[in-house]
């Protein structure tokens, strides 16, 4: 793409996202300077290149309509990107998100380059570098009137995504979960003998934001079988281990339960069961 006087806000603004994201990959720590570059690129450029896309021409639409437009589509898309990423492996994470968004940056610059190369060089949208910004004096009501609200917006959606990158957590849970002896949800331990055994994995993953400690008791129709205790685990970790039980008497359809309890609490938090058929041995 040959660089002029028509494309030169494309390229620099796609500039400014090359720049944010070398900034995350060398800089992780320098979190003043990626809000600086990232709030523009997630609340204004998205917009910004929707809208040169769509109205190439000088004449299609003001100067000001422009910069709300830009700003509006921009807070509409994002939410749009980060809910088809939810619904891929890649997820809502900062590089899946920025890389999508700098993406789509580059596939409206290239739409926008080449439906301004299909009109008159004079009825091309530019802007024009070399020329002095009109002062404030010079701008209309109305147009101030879309200035002031789209710097109020501009500042509000920051503060209130820096409110929330500051004060991020998801839902507090613990995951527990009981796989059979191959690792997966099949082939549970469901038909034994009396006296015989059975075994399954039983998994804890702690999503709370905060350390916890737990304990595990098996019980077959309300009796306790077995108790796995002292499970310590910070936010974010996992434990999982093979457990193995024994059936003593018979019966048919006992239910043999998992109780899932946090510290000293007197009531399971979390809790699971199989259904067993335990029969005597010819």
């Amino acid at each position: 793409m040959q660089i002029d006087e028509t494309n030169r806000d494309l390229l620099a603004l796609d500039a400014l996202g090359g720049v944010l994201i070398l900034t995350i990959l060398l800089t992780p720590t320098f979190r003043a300077l990626r809000v600086i570059l990232g709030v523009p690129f997630v609340l204004f450029l998205p917009g910004y290149f929707l809208v040169s896309a769509l109205f190439p021409g000088r004449d299609d639409l003001e100067g000001i309509e422009r910069l709300a437009l830009s700003l509006g589509l921009s807070l509409a898309l994002v939410p749009l990107i980060g809910l088809m990423l939810n619904y891929t492996p890649f997820g809502i994470r900062l590089w899946p998100v920025t890389l999508s968004l700098f993406g789509f940056m580059l596939a409206m610059t290239w739409i926008a380059q080449f439906r301004r190369e299909r009109i008159a060089p004079k009825e091309r949208f530019s802007i024009d570098f070399s020329s002095h910004l009109p002062s404030w004096g010079e701008i209309g009501g109305e147009d101030k009137l879309l200035i002031v609200g789209s710097i109020i917006a501009i500042i509000g959606a920051g503060v209130g995504a820096s409110y929330l990158a500051s004060n991020r957590h998801g839902e507090e849970f613990t995951e527990f979960y009981v796989l059979g002896p191959g690792g997966m949800m099949e082939n549970y331990p469901t038909d034994l003998e009396v006296g015989g055994t059975g075994t399954v994995i039983l998994g804890v993953v702690n999503h709370e934001y905060q350390d916890e400690n737990y304990h595990i008791i098996l019980t077959l129709e309300n009796e306790p079988l077995k108790e796995i205790g002292d499970i310590q685990l910070g936010h974010g970790e996992n434990w999982e281990k093979r457990i193995t039980f024994q059936a003593l008497e018979d019966g048919e359809n006992e239910k043999l339960e998992f109780l899932l309890y946090k510290d000293d609490s007197v009531e399971p938090y979390r809790r699971l069961h199989l259904w067993l058929n335990v029969r005597v041995s010819k």
